[in-house]
């Protein structure tokens, strides 16, 4: 197991390493932050001081050291459009779009994987029929045009949910919530449902497939013969062997989640990074675009791990061949 962690925390290591080396490579070929700085006007006298006061001026394997030394301590510099630490920026989007990304997986997770066992248990039932139509809707339509139309109804029309922001948020330290607030929870509803429709009906399919597949192999047959009941066979048996590839779509969705998320905090204006990344790509401020793209690769790194190390607890098999030495 120690082993198993350690390889894994390697593999984190070189793989945030790399994504830090490409979001480096980002100053070096997408614009020109002395020029976004002092403008076009600038003197060379004025360029050359502002180019070594950044750094730019060294080689730059060290330019490299010096953004991979920064970025462990979550530095990673001014924001060139606002004038503000990259950090701070980060800190104060980052709790709308985790919040966003936690209310939308679990509403996917609640939904997805009774709906998923339900069709694949009465997979010749109208009913079963109808969501499996529903869901093929639901991962074929774009966000974007989920979001619209939610809006346009619940929004324009009814006038039951707002169209935008965030609401009222509660402030916890340097944590801002809105679920402690009924502001927030209502306008949290239409975003969240938008980001987790994907996501609940690829959970649907996901479990319906694999929930078909494990009830035909034949420890569930033995089951049976013993004289189980169906529920014991049904949630006992296959669910549980089930859950461990949904486990895995499971946390590279929720990483995706909050990666993505970008579309829906768009259309709903929701203050959360996507909204940050998406400004600061259209002004091509470059340290808010890195960090980004550095929080992003950590925030899968730190899931994959958690979702390898869950496997040892759903699927006994893996700490048998690991007890084996296989």
């Amino acid at each position: 197991m120690l082993a198993f962690i350690l390889r894994r925390l390697l593999q984190a290591v070189l793989v945030m390493v790399t994504v830090a080396f490409i979001a480096f490579m980002l100053f070096q070929f997408v614009g020109d932050p002395v020029s976004q700085i002092l403008g076009q006007d600038a003197t060379a006298e004025q360029v050359a001081e502002v180019r070594a006061a950044l750094g730019l001026d060294r080689p730059v394997w060290v330019q490299f050291g010096h953004f991979l030394y920064n970025a462990v301590q979550g530095e990673f510099g001014m924001s060139l459009r606002q004038g503000t630490p990259v950090a701070t920026l980060i800190a104060e989007r980052f709790p709308a779009t985790l919040e966003l990304a936690l209310v939308a997986a679990a509403l996917a997770l609640l939904v997805g994987i009774p709906l998923g066992v339900y069709t694949a248990l009465r997979r010749g039932s109208a009913l079963s029929q109808v969501f499996m139509t529903l869901s093929l809707l639901g991962v074929s339509l774009p966000t974007f045009l989920i979001g619209i139309v939610l809006i346009l109804i619940f929004s324009v029309q009814l006038g039951w949910f707002p169209s935008f922001g965030r609401g009222e948020v509660v402030h916890l330290g340097g944590w801002t919530t809105g679920l402690l607030t009924l502001q927030g929870w209502h306008h949290l509803v239409l975003p969240a449902i938008t980001l987790a429709i994907f996501q609940l009906t690829l959970i649907m399919r996901l479990v319906r497939a694999e929930m078909l597949e494990v009830l035909r192999t034949d420890y569930i047959k033995f089951a049976r013969a013993r004289g189980l009941s169906d529920r014991a066979v049904h949630f006992g048996h296959a669910l549980k062997n089930t859950l461990v590839p949904v486990m895995t779509i499971t946390g590279l969705q929720l990483g995706g989640l909050i990666a993505f998320a970008i579309i829906t905090e768009t259309v709903f204006q929701w203050p959360g990074m996507g909204l940050l990344f998406i400004q600061a790509v259209t002004f091509a401020d470059i340290p808010v675009m890195a960090a980004y793209l550095c929080l992003i690769a950590l925030i899968f790194v730190v899931i994959n791990l958690i979702v390898d190390l869950l496997y040892f607890v759903v699927d006994p098999r893996l700490r048998v061949d690991h007890a084996s030495g296989h």
